[in-house]
C-alpha cells in the first residue's frame, strides 16, 4: 500500500508543493538548511571535473549558508543554487528538482522527509497532440446537431 502512494502523481504534487513551501519558509526566515538529494537528477553549470562529480555519493548533502544560500532560487520545480567544489573551489550552479530533496535538514535535524519517487515527466509527443484534437473533432461532427456550433 505505501508503494502506491509513494509512486502516486498525486502525491508526488503534494510532496512537491511542501517542499517548495518549506524552502520559501526557510528563505523568508533567512535560515541556512541542508538538503540531501538523488545526486542522479542534479545538474551542474558547467559540469564538474569529472573528479569531482566521481566522488559524489547516490545521496548527496549539500549546506547552503553564505553565498550558497543568497545564490539560492526557486525556478518553477527547481531549486538552482551556485556552490563551490573541491579545493580549487570550482563554481557551478546546481540545479535540483524538488522532488529530488528526500531530506531538508535544520540544525543537524531532519525538518521534512520526502518518500515520494521522482518519476520523469512525460510529456504527449506533438503528433499525437493532433491526433487527438481531430479524432474529438470527429466525433463532434459525428452529431448533427453540432453542426450548427461551426462557422460558415
Amino acid at each position: 500500500m505505501l508503494f502506491d502512494i509513494i509512486k502516486s502523481p498525486s502525491y508526488a504534487r503534494l510532496m512537491e508543493t511542501h517542499i517548495r513551501d518549506m524552502l520559501f519558509y526557510l528563505f523568508e526566515n533567512e535560515q541556512n538548511f541542508g538538503i540531501l538529494c538523488k545526486i542522479e537528477h542534479l545538474e551542474f553549470d558547467p559540469p564538474l571535473p569529472k573528479y569531482i562529480s566521481d566522488e559524489f555519493r547516490a545521496m548527496t548533502l549539500f549546506f547552503l549558508a553564505g553565498y550558497t544560500f543568497e545564490s539560492a532560487r526557486i525556478n518553477n520545480d527547481i531549486l538552482i543554487f551556485e556552490a563551490g567544489f573541491g579545493q580549487e573551489n570550482i563554481g557551478s550552479f546546481v540545479s535540483v528538482p524538488l522532488l529530488s530533496i528526500v531530506q531538508i535538514i535544520i540544525d543537524d535535524t531532519p525538518a521534512f522527509v520526502n518518500l515520494a519517487l521522482l518519476q520523469e515527466r512525460q510529456s504527449i509527443p506533438e503528433k499525437e497532440k493532433n491526433e487527438g484534437v481531430v479524432n474529438s473533432m470527429n466525433s463532434f461532427l459525428s452529431n448533427p446537431e453540432n453542426q450548427k456550433f461551426l462557422k460558415k
